[in-house]
């Protein structure tokens, strides 16, 4: 018999078979998952690859998830933190801006770009698609990793960005792996 823990219609822990499926349909929810198939047909971007990022999901969970759009599945799921200056205090609510300065993250459809090396070692530059993250580039709103974010689960927060989706090194090496054997740029989606 399974077991599972349920908080806010997302599950956060399932143990027994099949807890792959059913974690996806409760933190990936079928329609943003839809609607980036939908976006990416007949682009020049990846139809079988794409990286989603929910902030509904507290930061100390997994909530980025790299997805299989060909056969439906999860390839890899993270921890991932979002900007400083999104936290609205004493609510547990985020906010968003595109602003330069902000320290805040911003939602929407991005396509990940050339990969560098960097302070924080490889990184993938971001080009926003949507008018609520166009300024990406010019902010310097970058995928990488940084080592106070950890590799598993966790009740505490993770560490905070400026403005960045930041992974654990581990984490960010595993992602690599699918971003740079990808014949076409794979889109990130951000959404809450």
């Amino acid at each position: 018999m399974k077991h599972c823990i349920f908080s806010v219609a997302i599950l956060l822990s399932c143990s027994g078979t099949g807890s792959e499926k059913v974690y996806a349909a409760a933190s990936l929810p079928q329609e943003k998952i839809a609607e980036i198939r939908s976006f990416v047909t007949g682009k020049k971007y990846s139809q079988e690859l794409a990286v989603f990022i929910n902030f509904r999901i507290p930061s100390g969970k997994y909530r980025y998830f790299v997805y299989d759009l060909k056969n439906s599945r999860i390839l890899q799921k993270a921890i991932v933190a979002h900007g400083e200056g999104s936290v609205v205090k004493n609510s547990g609510k985020l906010r968003f801006s595109n602003t330069d300065g902000s320290h805040q993250s911003s939602l929407g459809k991005y396509e990940v770009r050339e990969s560098y090396t960097g302070k924080f070692g490889k990184a993938y530059r971001l080009d926003g698609l949507d008018d609520t993250n166009s300024a990406a580039r010019k902010r310097n709103i970058v995928l990488h990793s940084y080592h106070c974010i950890r590799d598993r689960e966790s009740e505490d927060s993770a560490c905070l960005s400026f403005g960045c989706p930041m992974l654990s090194e581990n984490a960010l090496k595993q992602t690599a792996k699918y971003i740079d054997r990808s014949e076409k740029p794979v889109i990130l989606y951000i959404f809450y």
